[in-house]
């Protein structure tokens, strides 16, 4: 039973390092987690790093919701260099490459959907310090319940 033991310890320790290899480094975090449903409500995640030219950070997406129906969710980035706004995008955290820790229940149109998800990359030209802002949008519907709704940026 002694030498079951370092191969769990082993094991675990590949399975992390082969996850962190596909992920990459948590470099910042934007828990936006509520829905903006007005500009005079808006809920922004906000993350601010120095990055070098050449880099690619991540996107993930991290999402626990349920809803009736259907919904259409996307968040809403605005990337600052050096303090000065120099692009806006849309990601939608359902449109994933990879996907880790995907669970998806439906049951007469009522859906409980949580995962992990890599939405794509964002290249860096220059260096400077880059500043990451996003909200969270999503078409009418009332049933929507957001556990969580976060941003991860990944290098």
């Amino acid at each position: 039973m002694k030498s079951f033991r370092p191969s769990i310890l082993a094991l675990a320790l590949f399975a992390l390092s082969s996850c962190s290899a596909i992920m990459g480094e948590e470099v910042a975090r934007l828990p936006v987690n509520i829905v903006t449903l007005s500009d005079e409500d808006m809920h922004v995640g906000e993350a601010t790093l120095p990055l070098k030219a050449g880099e690619e950070v991540g996107i993930w997406s991290e999402m626990d919701l349920e809803y009736d129906g259907n919904v259409e969710l996307r968040f809403r980035m605005e990337v600052y260099k050096d303090g000065k706004l120099i692009q806006q995008f849309e990601v939608d955290p359902t449109q994933k490459n990879i996907s880790i820790n995907e669970v998806r229940k439906e049951i007469n149109g009522s859906v409980d959907w949580r995962f992990t998800g890599k939405n794509g990359t964002y290249p860096i030209e220059a260096d400077g310090e880059y500043t990451f802002k996003s909200i969270l949008v999503a078409s009418d519907n009332p049933s929507l319940v957001v556990h969580k709704a976060e941003l991860v940026l990944r290098k």
